[in-house]
């Protein structure tokens, strides 16, 4: 038997909708740390599914070991993102119209997401992240990655993910011809309130246009 990700689908108030966003958590965190956002972001025509990382870590959970060799978590979690978007266009959510979202953690698994998920999404957003071996990727992206669009934000204060080392991924995928929307904001390794979620919220809504 397959391992599957556990999940969660909090339903939109436009109860005919299937706009989806796909909520992927940080190191140690679990869906519970996202309850919050459907309310916060205010999209009545938004779906969320809440998605738990396989590994346990503490009380939480996380997505690959960031201690030692990440690659085999990484390429394993990507395996379970993929069989798990598979399954929400069966349920009846269209991929064009699903948005994945990811904080730390979860942001490099929206990276490896949109840089190779062969079907086109809704957008791609990564809080306080950084891309697992962009320059290697890069050489070998979905046919469709540079359709996708990406809005990737990030704290000029984070001690964790340092700001700089971000910044120069960025730059670097966006010069290899990726849509890449990026923010920089005056915060640490969090989300910064009202002025970061506008950002995510304007930027989710354009691609349901």
């Amino acid at each position: 038997m397959s391992l599957m990700l556990d999940t969660e689908l909090v339903p939109a108030r436009d109860r005919g909708s299937r706009r989806l966003m796909v909520v992927l958590h940080g190191l140690g965190d679990s869906m519970d740390g996202y309850r919050w956002m459907p309310d916060a972001l205010g999209i009545p025509g938004l779906n969320y599914l809440l998605v738990n990382a396989p590994d346990p870590y503490f009380t939480g959970h996380s997505w690959y070991d960031f201690s030692g060799d990440p690659a085999p978590g990484i390429l394993r979690s990507r395996k379970l993102l993929f069989e798990l978007l598979d399954a929400q266009r069966e349920k009846g959510f269209p991929t064009e119209q699903t948005t994945v979202f990811g904080f730390s953690q979860g942001c490099l698994m929206t990276w490896e997401t949109g840089f190779r998920y062969p079907h086109r999404l809704a957008g791609l957003i990564g809080v306080s992240g950084y891309a697992h071996e962009p320059e290697k990727t890069l050489k070998d992206l979905s046919p469709v990655a540079r359709q996708q669009r990406f809005l990737i934000t990030h704290g000029v204060f984070d001690t964790l993910v340092p700001f700089a080392e971000a910044r120069e991924q960025v730059n670097e995928i966006k010069a290899d011809g990726l849509h890449v929307e990026w923010h920089e904001f005056a915060k640490a390794h969090t989300i910064a309130g009202e002025g970061e979620l506008a950002v995510i919220r304007a930027f989710t809504m354009a691609g349901y246009k």
